[in-house]
Order: structure tokens, then sequence, then C-alpha cells
């Protein structure tokens, strides 16, 4: 399965492994998918089966939807303005952009990733 939309994931999954600090091989063990898989996703020849969008959603706390719509699965959502919260990146950059440095706000996102581990765990 190969066509133009799959390009729509490769940032997606950079961001996902970025954020959660995890190399493609470590992502796809975390999701229980092979290394090649992944690697077949990154590199723009397959994009994740329904299946995988759901392990995806899961493990990275986005919708469903939304990773069928950027596997090309659904059409394309367009974003409305939210009430959601910002990923604390964003917020911590905004609101504080000259009290926190990189390696706090990387130890705040790695507590709220474990947090956010055991609430789906239970």
């Amino acid at each position: 399965m190969s066509t133009n939309k799959e390009t729509t994931i490769i940032p997606f999954l950079e961001k996902l492994m970025a954020r959660r600090r995890r190399l493609p091989s470590q992502l796809a063990s975390d999701i229980g998918v092979s290394h090649p898989t992944v690697g077949r996703w990154m590199s723009g020849e397959d994009v994740p089966s329904t299946t995988s969008c759901r392990k995806l959603a899961e493990y990275s706390g986005v919708s469903v939807e939304e990773v069928l719509s950027i596997s090309g699965h659904l059409p394309t959502i367009t974003q409305a303005p939210t009430a959601e919260w910002p990923e604390f990146r964003d917020y911590a950059i905004r609101k504080y952009p000259n009290e926190l440095d990189e390696d706090i706000i990387i130890m705040i996102e790695d507590l709220i990733e474990r947090r956010r581990d055991k609430q789906r765990a239970r």
C-alpha cells in the first residue's frame, strides 16, 4: 500500500518518538509491531493498519479518529479550535520562557507520561 497520503504519518511518528524519547525499534516494541514495520511507516512505504492506528492512538493519547485520519484511513479531520490543554512543552515555553530549561521540561514530561501509563494500566 503505497500512496502519497502516508507522508502525513511520518511527522506524527517523529513527534511521538521525540516526545517519548524512543527510537523506532523501541516504539515498535512498545506498540507490539515489528521494527521493519515501523521502518516502512517512517520511510513512507506503508501506513499503519487500522489495528496499529488504535495502538498508536492509545500510546500517544491522540484520538483514534485523528490517527486514522493522519494515516489516510479516514478523511482529513479539520481542527476546530478547542478548549483542550496544550502539550506541556508548548505551555511551559509560552508561560515560562526564561524560567524552565530543557532538562526541567523533559523531567516533567517524563513524570506526565509515567502518570498516563499508570492510568492506562488500571
